[in-house]
């Protein structure tokens, strides 16, 4: 059970999703009313989910699930819900929400703070290929192997559907919707993911080729020391750069300052 807010409580939306948002979204109203500056009420917080994820991970706080019907959509729900503040807390993949995020923050004249993690970085051994896209990741697998270990989510799949000479083994949450690859096998799973698991996962399927996204984190960072270890090269697919201008942080207890200080 949510402790009883008060009318005068500050009110933030977290657009969340992530590991870090359910962090925040933890940090923020798990932290006791007698720490808070004096006169200053409990937080309101609401995490926003996009509702892909048939099961998604239990968030601290209210939640709601769905979209807001764009920039001008998401502006009115935080008129409408007296917001304080907005973080965006999405996959640093979400490109679409992150800028309507930003304007609909304008609009409504909203403090927005994003929080991302930061991406990979190469270590000796690696063989990393940099793509813009997951179609330019799809162009280049055939130079690069024949077993694909695809693990860039199941909405990504139908850029490589048309490789009918590649084998595909996918991992993601929910299971995959057409159009698919003619020759794919899924795994359901959610991570965090354990290296030992991963080098197992690898050498069962004999995946000579690995594709992800320069997501960040520690929660799969595993498949690539396992890959590393392998000898097998790496289609890194390049994350989309924050909205110019928009405030950011790395970690969930940057984020948290920023609300305290903001309403301190």
């Amino acid at each position: 059970m949510h402790r009883a807010e008060t009318a005068a409580a500050p009110r933030v939306l977290i657009l969340g999703g992530t590991t870090e948002a359910r962090r925040l979204a933890g940090l923020l109203t798990g932290h006791p009313a007698e720490e808070s500056p004096e006169g200053t009420a409990p937080l309101h917080v609401t995490t926003s989910l996009a509702g892909r994820v048939a099961s998604p991970a239990r968030v601290p706080g209210a939640v709601r699930v769905g979209g807001f019907g764009g920039a001008q959509g998401m502006a009115r729900w935080l008129r409408d819900h007296r917001t304080d503040l907005l973080i965006d807390a999405t996959h640093p993949f979400a490109g679409t929400i992150s800028s309507h995020a930003a304007l609909a923050a304008s609009l409504a004249h909203v403090p927005l703070l994003v929080l991302r993690r930061p991406g990979w970085e190469a270590a000796e051994g690696d063989d990393w290929h940099s793509a813009a896209s997951l179609a330019e990741a799809a162009e280049m697998l055939p130079a690069l192997g024949k077993r694909v270990f695809l693990t860039t989510g199941r909405t990504g799949l139908p850029a490589f559907a048309h490789l009918d000479g590649l084998w595909f083994l996918l991992r993601c949450v929910d299971p995959p919707r057409p159009p698919l690859p003619a020759h794919l096998e899924t795994v359901l799973d959610r991570g965090p993911f354990h290296l030992d698991d991963e080098r197992e996962l690898l050498r069962r399927h004999r995946v000579d080729v690995l594709v992800s996204k320069d997501s960040g984190g520690a929660a799969t960072a595993p498949k690539l020391v396992a890959a590393r270890e392998a000898g097998l090269p790496v289609v890194l697919v390049r994350r989309p750069p924050v909205v110019e201008g928009t405030r950011t942080v790395e970690e969930p207890e940057q984020a948290a300052a920023w609300v305290r200080s903001r309403l301190g």
